[in-house]
């Protein structure tokens, strides 16, 4: 399980990340008014499982969530893990369906 502390949100780079031994996986975004729009998903190989895709996204919509902030998710993958968990489309933005 991963631990929210453990989740980093690194404003110059603009990108969540978590780094897990020697591997760094990150969700880079795009702040805009009251919306974040996450663009990309890098998990490296090492790491690349779906459990562990599953908790970093649950473990970066909360933190969005805490910031009370609407999610665009650009990127396919992340798109994917919103149609698949009913509640994070809440987070979604008044018109925006996916």
């Amino acid at each position: 399980m991963i631990d929210v502390a453990e989740l980093i949100d690194n404003d110059f780079l603009r990108q969540y990340e978590i780094r897990i031994d020697d591997h760094l996986a990150k969700i880079e975004y795009s702040l805009q008014d009251r919306k974040i729009f996450l663009t990309k998903l890098i998990i490296p190989d090492a790491i690349k499982d779906d459990e562990f895709k599953k908790q970093f996204l649950c473990a970066v919509f909360e933190q969005i969530e805490e910031r009370n902030l609407s999610v665009v998710p650009t990127s396919p993958e992340i798109a994917k893990f919103v149609r698949s968990n009913r509640k994070y489309k809440r987070m979604l933005p008044v018109g925006v369906i996916i």
